[in-house]
């Protein structure tokens, strides 16, 4: 892997926010996200941080303290693949970027690392825009402040002039584009993110060669922000590892992402919440981009591409685009309700192996997250409620958990 960032250095005496784990049974109903496996009298046994077992209730093992939730369910800490923390999820996005002082930034990230936590996300993927993501990452890591597990990708790599140019990286040429991959390496991202497109497709065949060659000789993976097939193809094509938003796709890019076991992170929350008026219009969305969203939503031909893929077995995975207005990183229901009722997700159990199961696999923990498991670690949360059979059970999140540590 690439040299640690600098703060790794830092000698830390005493994290400012220590949480004691404790071995502790908690009982209720067990969703535990290895396939479609409910065990509706349950336990889920924790200790040192990790799950050491989970079944039935009469295997509950005995002399250990038990909580009995009475009839709850326990399910995997859930994931949002994308999201931006320092963007409020409430004003518009270049006025904050262009207009926010890096403390404040600071503090939105802080916020609504709470508000994550209270809703049961366990991991953040920040997909940047600016690079505030990195210290974030230093405060959480460093005990300076509480929040998820943080993958974060540092400043987005743009053209200059391009997709959001007011708030990422803009290089140009191919030497540009790999300064900027080192700088994000350099200061401990995780992975790398690019705008491949907006209207247009974005940076030269030479320039996106070395975006992506960059990443991957540093070993991080690198994501694309693709909304329309020639786009999706492209970076598919010049050897990107997942596809955020995604779009319209033909048959030959579905095989593409097939052949090459690329994942699409969908992002519905922007054009669900913002069509819904009541809301909209408490956060100032005008009246045009309503009767837009509204147009877009109600038009399912739309997302035929998103569904084909799915159904021909592209992966799906979880993510809001937080930070959008309207889209706050509290709001879980509506992008996962909105994945079942557009078809990328067939029933309400896989829509929470998108936010679980499948988004650990993307994120590279699949062999230590995503599911209730023995041996993995404890990320759980306990949920008033029945998500599989009424996904708005998920607004009731009363306990979050990471490595076996409470949250909230």
């Amino acid at each position: 892997m690439p040299e640690p960032a600098a703060w790794h250095y830092q000698k830390i005496t005493k994290p400012m926010f220590e949480v004691a784990t404790e071995e502790r049974v908690f009982l209720g109903r067990v969703i535990t996200c290895v396939d479609d496996e409910v065990i509706e009298d349950g336990f889920v046994h924790i200790k040192d941080g990790r799950i050491a077992a989970v079944g039935a209730r009469g295997h509950a093992p005995n002399g250990v303290e038990t909580l009995d939730t009475n009839g709850k369910t326990l399910m995997p800490g859930m994931m949002n693949s994308h999201a931006h923390l320092s963007w409020d999820g409430i004003h518009e996005l270049s006025q904050q970027s262009m207009y926010d002082a890096p403390e404040i930034r600071a503090y939105k990230a802080a916020g609504n690392m709470i508000k994550s936590l209270r809703a049961g996300i366990t991991l953040v993927r920040d997909l940047g825009v600016h690079n505030a993501n990195l210290f974030t990452k230093q405060a959480v890591a460093q005990g300076i402040f509480p929040g998820p597990r943080l993958l974060v990708s540092g400043e987005s790599i743009i053209q200059t002039g391009g997709h959001t140019y007011w708030v990422c990286r803009e290089a140009s040429g191919a030497d540009e584009m790999r300064r900027a991959v080192r700088d994000q390496v350099k200061g401990g991202a995780d992975l790398i993110k690019i705008m491949a497109c907006h209207d247009t497709l974005e940076f030269t065949d030479e320039e996106l060669h070395a975006v992506i060659d960059e990443a991957h000789r540093n070993r991080l993976p690198i994501t694309a922000h693709a909304t329309y097939n020639d786009c999706i193809a492209r970076v598919a094509e010049f050897g990107i590892d997942c596809i955020e938003h995604g779009g319209s796709m033909t048959d030959q890019t579905i095989q593409l992402l097939l052949d090459k076991k690329l994942p699409i992170v969908t992002t519905f929350s922007a054009l669900v919440i913002q069509a819904n008026e009541k809301i909209a219009r408490d956060f100032g969305i005008p009246e045009w981009k309503i009767a837009e969203r509204k147009k877009a939503v109600a038009d399912k031909s739309r997302f035929d591409g998103l569904v084909r893929a799915a159904k021909a077995g592209v992966p799906i995975v979880f993510g809001t685009d937080a930070g959008s207005p309207a889209v706050e990183h509290d709001r879980i229901v509506p992008e996962l309700g909105f994945m079942v009722e557009v078809g990328v997700c067939p029933d309400n159990m896989d829509a929470l192996r998108a936010i679980t199961a499948r988004a650990a696999v993307l994120n590279g923990v699949g062999d230590t997250l995503g599911t209730l498991e023995a041996g993995k670690l404890a990320d759980m949360i306990v949920v008033d409620g029945k998500p599989d059979q009424d996904l708005n059970a998920l607004e009731k999140v009363e306990m979050t958990f990471i490595d076996g540590k409470r949250m909230h």
